[in-house]
């Protein structure tokens, strides 16, 4: 970090991370000339949690607020002036005077399934081993294919390909979007539908924190804003919020504009153990971020109610 810089961004420090980092500074730079100055915009590196503990599964260590605590602290100390995170990394309820007025363009919102040995699960023989570190993941693969065996696989991008060149497991997945972010999208083996795999809750979609006070941080980012991506990523998050939903949580859900300019939300929650899934959807005829909300709060609520105390825990 420079002593001129008029904007200091903050990220963790995993290669996708720092790549969605640089797009939010090139972006920023391109739309305003005093930012596209040398040393204008300053990158800070920050550690969390979620960093730190590697050999556990994030629903052991916390859930909520792993990969965002530290880089909340220095956003609300003043030591930086925006952070710049994987929107399902992000709690659904904010701190205190901090406020999310942008979301990015989002990205492809599917699941990659990565093996050197077969195509898809469904070629996979019985017992052949998954690691995948999200509960959904996991749970949706034994919900649709019981005789195979998931363990948690942690660690970036290159760690996991490393295990998989390894052998310690038949299998892993990732999120087209980071791969793609990252410039690597032949690292997958195949994009899994969204059909056979609902995605995290905002999977694919880049959002911006700020002090509320910051007015000119504020004034700066709303170049970047894409109001579309910001009324379904409110949607899929209104349902998580509702279901209470954390890193012990195996939920998904997914928005979609439609050609008629309506919009499907679809939600689903998973035992853990796959022996159950139930699903929902709801159609919003004039989606804005209010009506977005309330539908995806519906959701939310009726599987909330159809699951009954249990469920998640189960």
């Amino acid at each position: 970090m420079t002593d001129t810089a008029k904007l200091r961004i903050g990220t963790r420090g995993s290669p996708l991370a720092l790549a969605q980092a640089h797009e939010v500074r090139d972006k920023l730079a391109k739309a305003h000339p005093e930012l596209a100055e040398e040393g204008a915009i300053a990158i800070t590196v920050i550690t969390t949690t979620g960093d730190k503990i590697l050999d556990r599964a994030l629903s052991e260590i916390g859930g909520k607020g792993l990969f965002t605590k530290e880089i909340d602290d220095a956003l609300l100390g003043g030591e930086i002036d925006l952070a710049v995170h994987s929107m399902k990394d992000v709690p659904t309820v904010l701190p205190d005077a901090m406020i999310l007025p942008t979301i990015l363009p989002r990205e492809d919102v599917r699941d990659a399934f990565i093996s050197l040995k077969y195509k898809s699960f469904a070629e996979m023989p019985a017992g052949s081993v998954i690691g995948s570190a999200s509960l959904r993941r996991q749970a949706m693969i034994l919900n649709k294919y019981p005789d195979l065996k998931v363990v948690t696989f942690r660690g970036n991008v290159q760690t996991r390909l490393r295990k998989l060149g390894e052998e310690q497991v038949d299998a892993t997945l990732l999120a087209m979007a980071g791969l793609n972010r990252l410039g690597q999208p032949d690292i997958a083996t195949a994009p899994i539908s969204e059909d056979d795999m609902l995605p995290a809750v905002a999977q694919g979609a880049i959002g911006i924190t700020i002090r509320e006070s910051d007015t000119q941080s504020k004034d700066w980012l709303s170049a970047l804003h894409c109001e579309t991506s910001a009324i379904r990523v409110a949607a899929e998050r209104a349902a998580l919020r509702a279901l209470d939903g954390s890193c012990r949580t195996p939920i998904a859900a997914l928005a979609e504009f439609q050609d008629d300019g309506s919009m499907r939300l679809r939600v689903s929650i998973v035992r853990p153990d796959g022996s159950e899934r139930l699903d929902t959807e709801r159609m919003i005829a004039k989606p804005d971020m209010e009506t977005a909300s309330a539908a995806g709060t519906d959701a939310g609520e009726e599987l909330k109610q159809r699951g009954g105390p249990d469920f998640i825990s189960a």
